[in-house]
């Protein structure tokens, strides 16, 4: 099911203030893609998350998901239409008190499911997300990762066609973490959802999203595919984003001049495994020292950056330089340390 918000805003008024959570904004979310927002607190995340499904009324604009213009529904409509649109929390929302199978079962009745379907249906979610041997054990039992599928279970009861995922891996360490992600991911795929995924993590974004959005006051600052953002980042946020996941720094002891230089390249796909720096030993007479490298893989895509200290005659370190940026599938780079 395809998403499309049209020039849509969230203006509030408080105490005599005008907040501008989020400015005019079109964004398109194709059928059964994984769509990914990312920016920091603040940034708008949510706010354009919860216009989706009109938790939030826009201020301006439009919302379309599939055919249904949703800003122009009735409020009973809209009610049937939200059954649809699936959300999964950061703080995983359920009944403490109440197990597994009765939480699952609270979304069914208050969608008035046909009650001789509700325990078949109970067992193929907790097949799907991983927990049918949980079924009869309190959510206050589980772990955080286990009370996540459960929340993913109780977003897919009704047979969404598409899924919202606020800040859904945020509270989980790691591995957890990389578990959701890859169960998001089967799901999309096996089930045909589109997926729209807010988060403050760039490694949450490299691993699921098709295509990202990066949000900052209020708007979306660049879009588009996610190696692409991964690889070219044009505004200052998304180099920052990616310059996070490498975590590449500059030693306090090296002071750069014309004869002593650090650069940063990168590789990009297949040329990402290329054991690229020996050629640069034989064929430049230098003095290299590798400082960092590291090659991560976007949407299963090699991406690799290399920083390394160079040092010698001008002329020699300018030819490298235009060695490097005639090379296919190199580049220098100068957001990275």
């Amino acid at each position: 099911m395809s998403i499309q918000l049209d020039n849509v805003s969230k203006t509030y008024y408080l105490k005599g203030r005008t907040v501008e959570a989020l400015k005019p904004t079109s964004l398109s979310v194709q059928t059964g893609e994984i769509y990914g927002l990312i920016g920091y607190s603040g940034a708008g995340k949510s706010t354009l998350l919860r216009l989706i499904n009109l938790l939030e009324q826009p201020s301006s604009g439009t919302v379309t998901v599939g055919d249904d213009n949703l800003t122009e529904m009735s409020a009973k409509d809209l009610r049937i239409r939200r059954q649809k649109i699936g959300m999964i929390f950061q703080q995983f929302n359920l009944i403490e008190s109440k197990t597994v199978y009765e939480n699952i079962e609270f979304v069914l009745k208050a969608s008035k499911y046909d009650k001789k379907d509700v325990p078949a249906r109970i067992e193929e979610l907790l097949n799907l997300v991983g927990l049918n041997d949980k079924s009869n054990i309190s959510a206050s039992n589980l772990s955080g990762g286990q009370k996540q599928r459960v929340g993913i279970a109780r977003a897919l009861a009704n047979n969404p066609d598409i899924l919202l995922c606020d800040e859904a891996t945020s509270a989980l360490d790691p591995d957890t973490t990389k578990s959701i992600l890859n169960l998001l991911k089967s799901i999309n795929k096996s089930l045909g959802l589109t997926i729209v995924i807010i988060t403050h993590e760039m490694e949450v974004i490299k691993e699921i999203a098709d295509r990202v959005g990066v949000m900052s006051a209020g708007e979306i600052v660049e879009s588009g595919e996610t190696y692409e953002l991964f690889s070219h980042p044009k505004a200052e946020i998304t180099k920052d984003f990616v310059q996070e996941i490498y975590n590449f720094e500059v030693p306090e002891q090296i002071t750069e001049s014309s004869e002593n230089q650090i650069i940063t390249i990168q590789f990009l796909s297949e040329n990402a495994e290329e054991n690229y720096l020996n050629q640069l030993y034989r064929d430049f007479d230098l003095d290299i020292s590798i400082l960092n490298g590291r090659i991560e893989y976007i949407k299963d895509q090699p991406l690799g950056f290399l920083m390394f200290q160079v040092s010698g005659e001008t002329e020699e370190i300018s030819r490298l330089k235009t060695h490097i940026d005639e090379t296919n599938g190199i580049e220098r780079v100068g957001y990275i340390g």
